[in-house]
């Protein structure tokens, strides 16, 4: 029996284990993946407080050192389900593992969208972004291809018009779906232009590098190459939440619809990290809410 059971282990969840740790429970971190989530996939992180650089795959290994120093044991697992038999919550995992603890920390996060094209996760931070924030000053005076049509792409293009010689967004319909206004306001811009009604088909690469992409019009066909130094993919994010709908609240989109408090409907059971309903998904903005998470549930075991 844990006193904790933390299931992700990227940085709000990593988070999480090294404040409950530090308040005397014990605690388990399940991760399916790699440790460390999304950030791995940033070559450079300079917007962490304190840090003046680093790679998101060093402050994962950082972290994960961290949490083991401190006594956090670690299970490569999925899980599946979890059962609430009030004081005691129990976690199942794909392998037919089965664990017990007094609360339980949902910090599961969310995977980008991808395109779905030959060699594009290898491409991942060898030319292939998603955050404009994280990645954008890697491609000033350069040239971008941002893809997308959404609120989420035409805000990417907009930051990274700021630093770079040339963006150009690639969306597969004939109109964008984000706000009409930004959209105008982004195109107006100098060293801005769209490419509609278009799909990325191919990844062109150099030394295992991006350096252009191949293109094909939905509606004639036409098939055409854009020389580029990165891609900023921006289609959308997927949280995989839905093993827990027993537990919390989804909202339309499938994120945990709980505010900073990190709390769900049911007691014992709290969530952190990108998975759950925000504004902004950015390294701080996990850590700070793992730690919300975790003082939330030692609190929750101290008084139950």
């Amino acid at each position: 029996m844990y006193d904790i059971i933390v299931i992700g282990g990227g940085p709000a969840g990593m988070t999480a284990a090294l404040y409950a740790l530090r308040n005397k429970k014990t605690v388990l971190v399940i991760e399916k993946g790699g440790f460390g989530g999304q950030i791995s996939y940033s070559p450079k992180v300079e917007n962490f407080p304190g840090t003046l650089q680093m790679s998101g795959n060093e402050f994962a290994d950082a972290l994960l050192d961290q949490i083991m120093t401190h006594g956090a044991d670690i299970e490569s697992d999925t899980v599946t389900e979890i059962k609430d038999d009030g004081a005691t919550k129990r976690v199942f995992t794909e392998d037919g593992a089965e664990f017990e603890a007094k609360a339980i920390i949902i910090a599961t996060g969310v995977k980008h969208r991808m395109l779905g094209l030959e060699g594009e996760y290898e491409l991942v931070g060898n030319g292939i972004s998603f955050c404009a924030v994280c990645d954008g000053d890697f491609y000033s005076n350069q040239t971008v291809a941002v893809v997308g049509g959404g609120n989420s792409a035409l805000q990417e293009a907009s930051l990274l018009a700021d630093s770079c010689k040339e963006v150009i967004l690639i969306q597969n319909l004939d109109r964008f779906t984000g706000e009409a206004a930004l959209a105008e306001k982004l195109l107006a811009r100098e060293n801005v232009r769209a490419i509609m009604g278009t799909v990325v088909t191919a990844l062109k690469t150099e030394n295992g590098e991006l350096r252009g992409i191949a293109l094909k019009n939905e509606t004639s066909g036409e098939t055409s190459e854009l020389s580029c130094d990165g891609m900023f993919v921006a289609i959308g994010l997927i949280p995989e939440n839905e093993p827990f709908r027993n537990l919390a609240e989804l909202d339309s989109f499938g994120y945990l619809d709980s505010d900073e408090r990190c709390l769900t409907k049911t007691p014992g059971v709290f969530v952190a990290g990108d998975c759950r309903t925000k504004s902004v998904r950015q390294l701080t903005t996990a850590t700070a809410d793992g730690s919300v998470a975790a003082l939330a549930a030692c609190k929750y075991i101290d008084n139950n």
